[in-house]
């Protein structure tokens, strides 16, 4: 038995209901300590996707939130939803290696149980509207079958090369 992967294509990523960690680093442009879903159990392209992060001791904002007590940071939380919503929509992106998914907007989060080491975070996104370069999701993460949090996120597709010049000139 060989050790080796063979490469995904970008094609058979698109038409999979699930994606694994070597899979979700083609789509996103995360990565370590940065990177906030581990695998995704479902897909459902423009509608869709259900996500795990496996929370553990190991991860480094534990160190200082909060010494003998880690609770995972509520905005991580919100991050691991976007970044979850950005695997569903950089799907559906052919050149997404161009192409930032930038957050322009969060609404209604709200945290409902800690996250701890040892957890196994379930995120669940809905696309509510979809408009050109423009989304806006609903999106949940369990634990177990307790919701932890909630947020309604909204991004925008960017062309990587102008995505900070672009942000600068709305900024003046």
């Amino acid at each position: 038995m060989s050790d080796t992967t063979h490469p995904t294509t970008e094609a058979s990523i698109v038409s999979n209901t699930t994606l694994d960690i070597n899979q979700i680093m083609q789509i996103l442009p995360h990565r370590y300590p940065f990177l906030l879903i581990d695998r995704v159990i479902d897909l459902r392209p423009r509608e869709r996707i259900v996500a795990i992060k496996n929370v553990t001791v190991n991860e480094p904002f534990f160190v200082g939130h909060f010494p003998g007590t880690p609770v995972m940071p509520g905005v991580l939380i919100v991050e691991a939803i976007a970044q979850a919503g950005g695997a569903l929509l950089l799907t559906e992106v052919e050149d997404r290696d161009s192409k930032l998914m930038l957050f322009t907007g969060i609404e209604r989060a709200r945290f409902r149980r800690p996250v701890v080491p040892g957890d196994q975070l379930r995120i669940e996104i809905e696309v509510k509207a979809w408009r050109g370069d423009a989304v806006r999701m609903e999106g949940r993460a369990f634990v177990d079958e307790k919701r932890a949090a909630e947020a309604t996120v909204t991004c925008r597709l960017v062309n990587r090369s102008r995505a900070v010049s672009e942000e600068v000139s709305e900024a003046e």
